[in-house]
């Protein structure tokens, strides 16, 4: 879990990177699960051996959604709490693309720039965090996203 502040100090790093997660591994036994559970069963994702052979990837790849997946628990051990936040939820992302395929077996890690904080209510702050999924060793990241959180205080 990231260090908690409170929220007057959180508003002040409006434009600056909130921290800079561990590198997370996606091997292909988590490609695999995730297409079980999404049922997308695209060989690009779960043949290695024809990913291999039919793709310029040179092997599997992880699915977009898994990248985008992966970002909670980046963030959960990287981001700040929020004192007296009783809970915080996902309220969706805007402007997420997908520039660059994880393969199987590379490590990723997120950035996180706070860009804008306000507060929709007394008790509530809405959040827009510019994200960027690193690829260990490559010049262009996996993902770049706006995403928004809402957190709601007692």
């Amino acid at each position: 879990m990231g260090a908690a502040m409170n929220l007057e100090d959180y508003l002040k790093l409006v434009g600056t990177e909130l921290g800079v997660s561990e590198w997370h591994t996606i091997d292909q036994k988590q490609i695999d699960a995730f297409a079980d559970a999404t049922e997308d069963f695209q060989f690009i994702h779960i043949d290695p051996e024809r990913a291999k052979r039919e793709t310029p990837f040179g092997g599997t790849i992880a699915h977009g959604f898994l990248s985008l997946s992966v970002l909670p628990k980046l963030a959960y051990a990287t981001m700040p709490t929020l004192n007296g936040a009783a809970m915080s939820i996902n309220y969706g992302f805007d402007k997420i693309r997908f520039l660059t395929p994880v393969r199987a077996g590379k490590r990723v890690r997120a950035r996180f720039v706070l860009a804008e904080a306000t507060m929709k209510s007394p008790k509530e702050l809405l959040a827009r965090t510019n994200t960027t999924l690193e690829i260990e060793d490559e010049p262009k990241p996996a993902l770049v996203a706006d995403w928004l959180g809402m957190h709601f205080f007692a």
